[in-house]
Parts: C-alpha cells; structure tokens; sequence
C-alpha cells in the first residue's frame, strides 16, 4: 500500500488534486471518497472531470445515488451513498453491472454500501484542516 498526505489550502487546490488523479486512471478503477459533509469530495470529482473534458454541471447525486458521465472513450460513475438506507438498495439499482463496466467508479460515503462495495484502488478522506483541507490518499 502506498499513503500519502497533502494539504489543500483552497477550492483551486481540491481541483487540482481531482485533475491529477484523473491522470493515474486511465480507464476503470474503483475510487471511494470519505469525509464529513462540505470535506470538499463533490469539488475532488469536479475537478477530475474537468481534467477529462467534461465541462456540464457536477452535483452531488445525493438524490439519485448514481450520476453518470459519458466522455469521449470512457464512462464515469459518481455515486453518493449518504441518503442509502439499506446497502441491500445497492442490489436493487443493479450496482454489479456499473462496477463490472469498464468505468472508473467513484463512491461517496462507501462505508454505507456495506458488503456490496468492493475493494478500492484508491481511498481517499477529506478533513477540515485550518483554514483548508487534508487528503489522505490510500493506494491498495
């Protein structure tokens, strides 16, 4: 495993982090995202969007648990756990079939999924520090 620390002073450095880390997931790949509500997660995906060449809205899909993003070659799914009553849901959405695409997978509040969320490539936690934010990054 591999860890490392970064301090994010700002919105602008959350994006940058994003942009980077869209650079190491050239294709799938599983990516869960932890931190308290405002950490900073929904502005990490935007910034990997970006990076993509995505440039509509990204939101939370904290009311739909799934937003997907079609870009050129590749599929992006950004999935928002918080609202999941029960990790049996997951079953019920058919979420086999969006992490056996060929997608990369980012999931927000995972430890909500239970059992039926695999093994991360990435894990990355956002905490409030100073005046920014911490990432700790968590690659297995």
């Amino acid at each position: 495993m591999n860890h490392s620390e970064i301090y994010l002073a700002d919105e602008a450095a959350t994006l940058a982090l994003g942009a980077n880390i869209a650079q190491q997931f050239p294709s799938s790949g599983i990516i869960k995202l932890q931190g308290d509500l405002g950490a900073g997660k929904t502005t990490l995906v935007r910034g990997l969007l970006r990076e993509l060449g995505y440039q509509g809205t990204v939101k939370s899909p904290t009311y739909t648990l799934v937003e997907p993003y079609d870009l050129i070659n590749r599929t992006i799914y950004h999935f928002d756990l918080y609202r999941l009553a029960d990790p049996e849901e997951l079953e019920y959405m058919g979420i086999r079939d969006y992490l056996d695409q060929d997608a990369l997978c980012i999931l927000e509040w995972p430890d909500k999924g239970g059992a039926y969320i695999p093994k991360a490539d990435l894990q990355i936690t956002l905490q409030q520090h100073l005046a920014g934010r911490t990432a700790y990054l968590e690659y297995t």
